[in-house]
Formats: structure tokens, C-alpha cells, sequence
């Protein structure tokens, strides 16, 4: 048989627990799945969409309520765009909190990782493309951030938003990264990631001597469950598009720029209630750079799950990075409940 990429990510067989939902979560392959419907309805998108200040948020609402399905497009995009922030994360904490990060898997790891920056930074692009007054924490107290960096401030700044201020240079600038440069990005790492899970061993179990389930499944049935995974994915999104629509607000005025008073998105409200606290180049530039640091280290600064713990949850050997990951997942979640309830 003539090989393929399909055929590398399938083995004709592989251990039982490397596709036993109780121990991955499916998160990896439905974070697979969400990128393909993403890239799908995010096309179909941009045949409508219109990068200006002024014809942005029209176009949205000409796809929304004028275009045959239109609405369902932009809803599948948008419920996509959160399920795949949320199933990465999942997919994090799993590798974590199994010790799936030992060697020969580090360096996957450390793709992973970029791949969950390149994640963040295509929903913070895609949401500012709504150009709505939704936007206006993202769009002024966001990029200001930039402007905090010493010796490069200013220049980030200008490379940001295409200009001194924010105007239709910078809508162009997000549209660009987001429908190219983040997505090409995207495409590269998650092809890379998927590639090295498979050169690695797949995902992490202990060595065949060790195993307490010596069982192996064949391609057809990995691929039958990552079918089924799809489907229940599939009924999910629609449900929540066809019922649960995405949010748009009127155009924002581009005369009034200077309040922040909005909320961030979601995944920033951590941050932006970090910023009360004082310096922001401190608390919004300084801090997530280096838990981003943080994180990427782990697998190399501290103690790793011994080969025998691999394939189960909480392994001993690797308490101290179990309990880091979750000192700072409460402490996010305090952080982010605090600027919602604000």
C-alpha cells in the first residue's frame, strides 16, 4: 500500500489505551476536527466579509440575516473558534496532569504549547474582526500593550495597527494575520504536531513490559471512534449555532476610541483584571510572556512520570508539575470571574 500522511497517523495497530476516551478525552482529535471546520466556514466567510471600518460589521450582518445560511456559517465559525480554544486547553491539562510530556515526547510538547499561543492569538484577531463595540477593549486597551515594551514599544505598536492610531490600516493588518499569517501558522504546526505523535511512539503509555493491557486496536476502529468523536462534535456545534447565535453590536466609532469600559474576551479577562493591579507592562505584557516561559520549561525543569505511571491520570512522579498547573488554572479562573463579575 502506498503510504500516506493518513496512513502515518494510522498504524495498522496501536495499544488499546492510546484511544481510550477515559484517558485522552478525545480532546486532541476534536481539536483536530474544529481547526478543519474552521478553515471550511472561515472561507466561506471571507467571500462576504469586508475588511474596511466601514463596510466590517455590514458585511457581517448582510452574511448574518441576507445570505441563505449564512447565520449557520458564522455561528459554526464562531462556536468552533471557542470549542477548539477550550479542547486545546483540555488536551494541555491531560498531557500535564498524565505525564504525557515525558522523553522522546518534549520537544511535541513544546509544539504544543505554540500551537495554544498561535490558538489565542487567531481568536483575538478573528474577534476584533467583528469591528463592533464589543471590540473596544481589544482594540484600544489591548494593542496599547505594545506600547509598554521598552526600546521596541512604539514599533510593535506602529506594526500592529499600521499606523500611530488605530483606523482602517489596522483592520487590514488583523485580517491579514488572521486569514494568513496565523492560519498559514496554524496549518504548519498542526501538521508538525500531528507528525511527531506518531514518530514519537503516539501518545504516552508505558513500554509493552509494563503494560497492564497488552490489547491493540486496528486503523478501522481509531478511526471508527475518531468518527463517532466527529459526529457528537458535529451535533454539539450545530445545536449551539442554531440556537445560541454570535454576538454583534453596532458599528464602533471611530471618533470615540479612548474609553475601555467593555470587557475583554473571555480568554483575556484574566488579564485584564491583572491590569488593575498596577504597571501593565508588568502585569499584561511581563507576567503572560513568562507563564507562557513557564509552561514551555516544564518538561524540562521538573521531575518527569517514570515509565511504569504513563497512560494513567496523577502519576506520582510528576506532582510537582500536576500542582503548579493547577495552582495556576484557580488562580486564572479567580482572576477571570472577578473581571466578569466587574
Amino acid at each position: 500500500m502506498r503510504p500516506s500522511f493518513y496512513h502515518h497517523l494510522h498504524p495498522p495497530t496501536i495499544p488499546s489505551p492510546q484511544a481510550r476516551f477515559r484517558y485522552t478525552l478525545g480532546a486532541g482529535g476534536i481539536s483536530v476536527y474544529l481547526t478543519l471546520v474552521l478553515l471550511v466556514t472561515g472561507i466561506l466567510e471571507m467571500y462576504y466579509y469586508v475588511p474596511t471600518p466601514e463596510g466590517a460589521t455590514h458585511s457581517i450582518q448582510t452574511l448574518t440575516f441576507l445570505v441563505p445560511y449564512g447565520g449557520l456559517v458564522r455561528n459554526l465559525h464562531y462556536w468552533a473558534a471557542q470549542g477548539l480554544m477550550v479542547s486545546v486547553l483540555v488536551h494541555l491539562l491531560r498531557v500535564i496532569w498524565t505525564g504525557g510530556y515525558a522523553p522522546p515526547r518534549r520537544f511535541n510538547y513544546l509544539l504544543g504549547v505554540l500551537l495554544l499561543v498561535v490558538i489565542v492569538l487567531l481568536d483575538f484577531t478573528g474577534y476584533v474582526l467583528r469591528w463592533d463595540e464589543g471590540v473596544r477593549w481589544a482594540l484600544v486597551a489591548g494593542t496599547n500593550l505594545l506600547k509598554t515594551v521598552p526600546l521596541l514599544g512604539n514599533d510593535l505598536y506602529i506594526l500592529a495597527v499600521g499606523g500611530d492610531q488605530t483606523g482602517p490600516a489596522t483592520l487590514v493588518r488583523f485580517y491579514a494575520w488572521h486569514v494568513f499569517g496565523l492560519t498559514l501558522l496554524l496549518v504548519v504546526l498542526a501538521i508538525w504536531h500531528l507528525f511527531r505523535i506518531r514518530r514519537d511512539g503516539g501518545i504516552a503509555v508505558p513500554p509493552p513490559e509494563l503494560r497492564r493491557d497488552p490489547r491493540r486496536i486496528t486503523r478501522f476502529e481509531l478511526a471508527r471512534r475518531e468518527g463517532t468523536a466527529a459526529i457528537v462534535a458535529s451535533g454539539v456545534l450545530i445545536l449551539l449555532a442554531t440556537f445560541i447565535p454570535a454576538p454583534l453590536a453596532q458599528s464602533i466609532d471611530p471618533s470615540n476610541l479612548a474609553t475601555t469600559e467593555t470587557q475583554a474576551p473571555w480568554f483575556f479577562l484574566w488579564v485584564q483584571q491583572l491590569l488593575k493591579l498596577g504597571s501593565p507592562f508588568l502585569w499584561g505584557v511581563l507576567l503572560p510572556l513568562g507563564l507562557i516561559v513557564i509552561l514551555g520549561l516544564i518538561p524540562y525543569i521538573l521531575p518527569l512520570a517514570r515509565p511504569a505511571e504513563l497512560g494513567t491520570w496523577f502519576p506520582q512522579g510528576n506532582r510537582s508539575a500536576q500542582a503548579m498547573i493547577l495552582i495556576l488554572l484557580l488562580g486564572i479562573l479567580l482572576l477571570s470571574l472577578l473581571a466578569w463579575l466587574g
